[in-house]
């Protein structure tokens, strides 16, 4: 039986927010600075795990109705279609393509297909981390 530690559990709401936006955040920088998909899967799949260490697996599974088998499988499909696309256009394998818009109230910016890779990457990553985690945490 698990202790109610109620401090363990209100701090690490407030900690998961914070690695969830740092995810996001290293998610979109990867294009600049290091970072990006596999780097912020790793984040949010931790931040995930937090919650499983400070409440049970069952809670979080109720909070969060993911089936991360799915989400493997659909970050696959995107990783591998953005790769792919390009040679339906006569060009090789993992050509990105990018052009500046300027949106509003962002301005002038850049959009990659790097980007939706990089969402697959970041699917998969969080998928199959989550896989492990729930696989080990239901063989009790």
């Amino acid at each position: 039986m698990k202790a109610n530690n109620l401090i363990l559990q209100f701090t690490s709401k407030i900690i998961f927010f914070i690695i969830f936006f740092f995810a996001v955040h290293i998610f979109f920088a990867g294009h600049y600075t290091p970072g990006g998909g596999f780097v912020g899967g790793l984040l949010m799949a931790s931040a995930i795990v937090l919650l499983v260490i400070s409440f049970d697996l069952k809670t979080v599974q109720t909070i969060l109705p993911i089936n991360y088998m799915y989400m493997t499988a659909t970050g696959l499909i995107v990783a591998v279609g953005t790769a792919a696309f390009p040679m339906l256009l006569n060009k090789p394998f993992f050509t990105h393509f990018f052009d500046y818009f300027t949106l509003p109230l962002i301005g002038k910016t850049s959009l990659h297909t790097a980007a939706l890779f990089d969402l697959g990457v970041f699917l998969v990553v969080v998928g199959v981390t989550m896989t492990i985690i729930q696989t080990i945490g239901e063989d009790e």
